[in-house]
């Protein structure tokens, strides 16, 4: 490697003291104390963001999995060095992990800015930390790879193979009705999560693990082997010894991230059945680099991609499963004629490139045919209508064909704390076919726009045997949920659009083959209304809380604080 005395190794980023000569004198010194030899300091150093928490059980492996990283960066030649940043772990973050993404993102971004690194290693899985880490290394604008932590195994409940989280919730809603015991629920509460690792579904994990592959950002085959096998240890391996031709190569993130990239997530986001949350993900990571989502040119691929993974929650299979059908070599050679086969990856080799050269395919039938798909089109589509001027979204693969064209009347609930209160009230006015509505869980309003859409079902008509309701809210649901849900609602409600004003007993339209989702109700009502009862936007006085509201974006933009993005406008994805 060429050495460069401002730009490379320990002389990048300097300490400015005035000296540059004693800058780097003086940091030579103090990380010789940690045994490291003039040898070893003349290496590409390739950062190592090691994200292991006690309160994030999903990156439970990051010891063996920074251990095999840095055999692959020594065995290519370079210096590994790990440093810690925020970990976000899904159940344990209040008020929502979604809250902390951007500060995850800023921390990674500011220590690859302030630390000496010619490329990094991120490693990641839990839902927000995936995002979180390619925001910020997209911003940084370095070499990067992305290493993903990896799914847990799945579990064993009388018989019936279980796992963390869609099942999670189908148990949870047979103990609400009563189908089960408490025996029960607390026998398989033993069982969903079977190792450490991510959700063992097609979630918010799983669905970034396979989109940071479609983008390039991952060695081939990194997105499917599970947490706790050789496969995963062999992928991090590997991964380090990319990471040091990156470094020598100068392959920055944004030769890798580009228009072509970004619609090859999306094309996987669509195929796979992913998580709703994904949108908003790539949303925010498009806009670092100055990419606008378009959501009506997105729900136009949709048309055109169809469901091929069956996976939970919109199939029947696990991860373990899909990595075992071939992963995303098998799902990408099938899409082939979809993608931008000419698309750089992290190894220096185009899409089309690593296709190629990948193991043979094999008959399996987890990864359908795009003449034999689990549904017709892909897994999420964009609403639009009065009620949501910006947009919203709906998981239509796992969602009830019986209820995506409906009409019905709003039963509303102002915030979290009003359903907590009601939802399980005998006394609670809802039949089985209204609308459930549940505002003040977008962006601001929460804040952190959570995971709290998938709004239960009213404890009465679970009971009755009630299985499903239309669901609507600003918020967002996990993406190992399922149910006719439609989210992203958007101006939100905290903001002043439409969906505050939304009041019991009006009547909501539904119209998933139309791409609607109106309220019956006059735009002179509705001003009225606003008139009557103007919205008070979240404020707070202090800390990262007054940040978040005072600079948080609506979801079309990402979710992301308004002055990380990109401060020019380069096009849109995906291009019309």
């Amino acid at each position: 490697m060429t050495k460069q005395d401002d730009s490379t190794g320990m002389r990048k980023g300097l300490v400015n003291y005035g000296d540059a000569g004693f800058s780097l004198f003086l940091r030579k010194a103090f990380i010789k104390g940690a045994g490291l030899t003039d040898n070893a300091l003349e290496r590409p150093v390739i950062g190592i963001a090691d994200t292991g928490s006690g309160y994030n059980p999903c990156h439970g492996n990051m010891p063996q999995l920074i251990e095999a990283v840095q055999r692959g960066i020594m065995l290519a030649g370079g210096l590994p060095v790990r440093f810690p940043t925020i970990s976000i772990g899904e159940s344990f973050a209040t008020p929502t992990s979604m809250y902390l993404r951007n500060l995850m993102s800023m921390d990674t971004e500011e220590m690859l800015r302030a630390q000496p690194m010619d490329a990094v290693v991120l490693i990641g899985g839990c839902d927000k930390t995936v995002p979180a880490q390619l925001m910020g290394a997209a911003s940084a604008g370095l070499p990067a790879i992305q290493l993903i932590t990896g799914s847990m195994l799945t579990g064993s409940h009388r018989g019936e193979t279980v796992g963390a989280c869609t099942d999670c919730r189908r148990y949870w809603g047979k103990f609400r009705a009563e189908e089960i015991d408490q025996q029960e629920i607390d026998d398989v509460n033993n069982q969903l999560v079977a190792s450490v690792g991510t959700c063992s579904v097609m979630g918010t994990a799983s669905t970034m693990a396979c989109i940071a592959e479609a983008l390039g950002m991952t060695v081939p085959g990194c997105a499917s082997p599970p947490a706790v096998t050789s496969a995963r240890m062999r992928v991090a391996e590997h991964t380090g010894t990319v990471a040091v031709q990156m470094a020598k190569s100068g392959l920055t993130i944004d030769k890798i991230l580009t228009e072509k990239a970004f619609e090859n997530a999306m094309r996987v986001l669509l195929a796979i059945g992913g998580s709703t949350n994904a949108i908003v993900h790539l949303t925010a990571i498009a806009g670092r680099l100055g990419f606008e989502v378009d959501l009506k040119a997105l729900d136009r691929m949709g048309r055109e991609t169809p469901v091929l993974v069956d996976l939970k929650p919109s199939g029947a299979h696990y991860m373990e499963h899909f990595h075992a059908a071939g992963g995303m070599t098998t799902l990408l050679r099938e899409l082939k004629p979809l993608l931008h086969l000419d698309a750089l990856t992290v190894t220096g080799r185009t899409l089309g490139e690593e296709l190629e050269s990948a193991s043979p395919p094999f008959q399996q039938d987890v990864i359908r045919t795009r003449e034999n798909p689990i549904y017709p089109q892909g897994g999420i589509a964009v609403l639009q209508g009065n009620l949501a001027p910006g947009g919203a979204i709906i998981k239509q693969s796992a969602a009830d064909p019986k209820l995506m064209e409906h009409e019905g009347r709003a039963v509303v609930f102002e915030g979290l704390q009003d359903l907590a209160e009601r939802i399980d009230s005998d006394a609670l006015d809802v039949k089985a076919d209204d609308i459930l509505v549940l505002k003040n869980i977008g962006p601001k309003g929460a804040p952190g726009m959570p995971e709290a859409g998938y709004i239960p079902l009213p404890r009465k008509l679970a009971r009755q045997g009630v299985k499903d309701m239309v669901r609507i809210s600003d918020g967002r649901m996990s993406g190992t949920a399922f149910g006719t849900i439609v989210l992203h609602v958007t101006p939100e409600s905290a903001v002043g659009g439409p969906f505050a004003h939304v009041r019991n007993g009006d009547r909501i339209r539904l119209s998933v083959k139309q791409r609607e989702i109106s309220l019956l109700v006059s735009d002179e009502e509705l001003a009225r209304r606003a008139r009557e009862q103007p919205v008070q936007v979240p404020t707070a006085d202090r800390g990262y809380r007054k940040l978040f509201l005072t600079t948080v974006t609506q979801a079309d933009k990402g979710v992301d604080f308004d002055f990380l993005a990109a401060p020019e406008i380069k096009g849109t994805v995906p291009r019309a």
